[in-house]
């Protein structure tokens, strides 16, 4: 076994879900093609670079993308987080909100535009920041640094604006009866998640929070007086465990195909994400 490819222990959770079908042709050995999939997103490199021991690249690629287009990545990822949480490995009591940007490749511009009116170029999680083209990963972990939900944007998109996008992102599956968890007991944000409707968002889901409060919020709030209200509450203690949200991000960014933005699409590119996520739960 090769330094990209997945482990026995990997494949033993998720290989059933990739089981070939009863009718039809047989299908080239999944596993290989797995493996075949996790050599281009750990290396960066292009599909057509792809090893022979993988089989033709062409065919690792047309599998990559019906398995991103089908939903695969999606429900291999809501199943080994039902499977952590249904042992108890799913750290509820914290969970940590933030983003990271991504700097595209030129190679990731192009991508098709929709019908009649065209697609605008945000459509596809890329924007145009200070370092040129880039696109925003905004994620939600959970208290071990395991990703809960992913939402992707263009990298000139404010993070406040897809709080809630994230939090609804998060819905892990139970393995009896009843709807997916989707409400942890504490959330922990940087300053750029400062905002009243954040704070009241979090309010009305009964979650508590640990947001610090920006100084022109609060130099605002001292002018008001005592209509400013009074501050958030804060405690630097259970600040500091914010630092595992930015661990996880390191730990993602291993993955040379997701540090480096190539594909041209948001599914591609969400499907990119969601394997790097997959292989941190297993």
């Amino acid at each position: 076994m090769r330094r990209h490819e997945v482990t026995d222990q990997a494949w033993a959770v998720i290989g059933p879900l990739l089981a070939p079908s009863r009718m039809g042709r047989p299908v080239r050995d999944r596993r290989q093609v797995l493996n075949g999939i996790l050599w281009k997103l750990s290396t960066g490199a292009a599909w057509r670079d792809l090893p022979e021991r993988y089989g033709p690249w062409k065919t690792v690629y047309e599998r990559f993308r019906r398995w991103s287009a089908d939903g695969t990545w999606d429900r291999l990822l809501a199943h080994v987080q039902q499977h952590s949480d249904a042992v108890g490995e799913v750290d509820w009591s914290i969970v940590c909100v933030d983003s990271t940007i991504v700097r595209a490749h030129q190679h990731a511009t192009g991508g098709k535009r929709g019908p009649s009116t065209g697609t605008k170029r945000g459509d596809h999680a890329l924007g145009r920041s200070r370092g040129g083209l880039s696109t925003k990963v905004h994620l939600a972990c959970d208290g071990r640094g395991r990703p809960l939900g992913i939402v992707l944007s263009g990298g000139n998109a404010n993070d406040c604006t897809r709080f809630e996008d994230v939090m609804d992102a998060i819905r892990v599956p139970r393995t009896g009866p009843g709807r997916p968890r989707t409400r942890p007991d504490h959330v922990i944000a940087d300053k750029g998640y400062s905002s009243r409707k954040i704070r009241a968002y979090l309010r009305r889901r009964g979650i508590a929070h640990t947001i610090p409060e920006r100084a022109d919020q609060s130099a605002g709030r001292h002018r008001r007086g005592s209509r400013g209200g009074r501050p958030p509450g804060f405690n630097r203690t259970t600040y500091r465990h914010r630092n595992v949200v930015e661990r996880c991000f390191g730990r993602l960014k291993q993955w040379r195909g997701l540090a480096t933005r190539y594909d041209k699409t948001r599914e591609s590119y969400q499907a990119t994400v969601t394997i790097a996520s997959l292989f941190l739960w297993i």
